[in-house]
């Protein structure tokens, strides 16, 4: 028993890994993704996908704040030289 427990949580992990972190600009309302295997830390780069733009985006993490249920990511837009707040979903 204890080895199937082991093998859904580690099936479980796995799946949750693979998934992007959805989010919205709160400028915009626009939905945001952060792929899989980016590292969100003050002052990493990382590749976003901008739903408004439709395209990929590399921005540079300023800050990030746990507010309830979401997780707010500001950071630097290296394309459009702006800075940008993201309301993140927190499962």
């Amino acid at each position: 028993m204890r080895i199937i427990a082991g093998l859904a949580f580690a099936v479980a992990f796995a799946g949750s890994n693979a998934l992007a972190w959805d989010g919205v600009d709160s400028s915009t309302g626009g939905a945001v993704e952060i792929e899989k295997g980016n590292l969100v830390r003050r002052g990493e780069t990382i590749e976003i996908y901008d739903s408004n733009s439709g395209s990929y985006r590399d921005v540079d993490v300023e800050s990030i704040q746990r507010y309830g249920n979401s997780v707010e990511v500001e950071v630097y837009d290296n394309e459009s030289g702006e800075y940008r707040t993201f309301e993140m979903e927190d499962d």
